[in-house]
């Protein structure tokens, strides 16, 4: 950190995402005030040494430097309108939180309209990548807000990829999602039909993954699926609700993303049985019906 002052962040949304985050902040010796809706996580990070904050516009006056990581558009909407009363001209956001460019490139302006400068920076790497700091990171934002907000990002991620103006960031994740879609299943289905062919599961994948069909779904996934157990990485109904964001991007560029459809309709099904909350893995359990 090159100033006393750049050695203060405040992070709101201490999620599967958030809270790895904001520890691994406080880890790498930044003056952190954290706050959370439901208190419990709140509460552990102040336990490791960060200031909790009594509300959001206490939290965005308490550091220049102000990251987001929420859930969707209408709670980070919400979330900046709140903070707006304690933002400062000067201060920066950086928004990890996976929304739609158009929602950021609203706020980046209305932002503007006060003196403060927004970042668009959503993630991907899961859980694992969050507790490591070894996130990629995808950046909109112009240079200098993106300068000012490489000390945090470095923190967090294990790699910066700048895409261009606010809103890029997003449309590189929604490329991503629709990626992770199509990995994801293809391994529930692969998997399905070695089932269905009496093939021994583990090994079959060993033989597999360093080949072409290699991929990280299968790497990291595949076992997940084959104890039909989903320990949280990311939930199922958070990237359903980000493969509506590259659908719409998709419409608007008169694209037809028949596989990305196809995943979305798998998953709304797995949503109405109940599974939205397990990981996005748990797609193979549609083909075990």
């Amino acid at each position: 950190m090159a100033s006393d002052q750049a050695g203060a962040v405040s992070c709101i949304g201490l999620g599967a995402l958030g809270a790895p985050m904001a520890r691994n902040l406080l880890q790498a010796g930044w003056r952190v005030t954290v706050f959370n809706r439901s208190p419990e996580p709140a509460a552990a990070l102040a336990e490791a040494g960060a200031h909790r904050a009594a509300s959001v516009a206490e939290a965005a006056s308490a550091s220049p430097l102000l990251l987001l990581c929420l859930s969707d558009d209408q709670a980070v909407d919400e979330v900046v309108a709140l903070a707006r009363a304690g933002l400062r001209p000067g201060a920066l956001v950086i928004d990890c939180s996976t929304i739609s460019p158009s929602t950021s490139q609203r706020l980046a302006q209305e932002l503007a309209s006060q003196g403060v400068s927004y970042v668009d920076a959503p993630v991907t790497g899961g859980t694992e990548g969050a507790q490591a700091g070894t996130l990629r990171v995808l950046i909109g934002a112009d240079h200098a807000s993106l300068t000012r907000a490489r000390p945090v990002l470095e923190v967090i991620g294990g790699s910066l990829h700048h895409f261009g103006p606010v809103g890029a960031g997003q449309q590189a994740k929604a490329v991503n999602q629709v990626l992770v879609a199509g990995s994801y299943a293809a391994v529930a289905e692969a998997l399905a039909l070695a089932d269905r062919l009496g093939l021994p599961p583990e090994p079959l994948v060993e033989a597999l993954k360093g080949g072409a069909a290699g991929s990280w779904a299968l790497e990291n996934r595949s076992q997940q699926m084959i104890n039909d157990s989903y320990p949280l990485g990311f939930k199922l109904a958070l990237h359903r609700k980000d493969l509506a964001i590259a659908l719409n991007a998709a419409a608007e560029a008169q694209l037809a993303l028949p596989v990305c459809e196809q995943v979305a309709a798998i998953e709304d099904d797995l949503i109405d049985q109940g599974c939205g909350e397990l990981d996005v893995s748990s797609l193979a359990r549609w083909f075990k019906g």
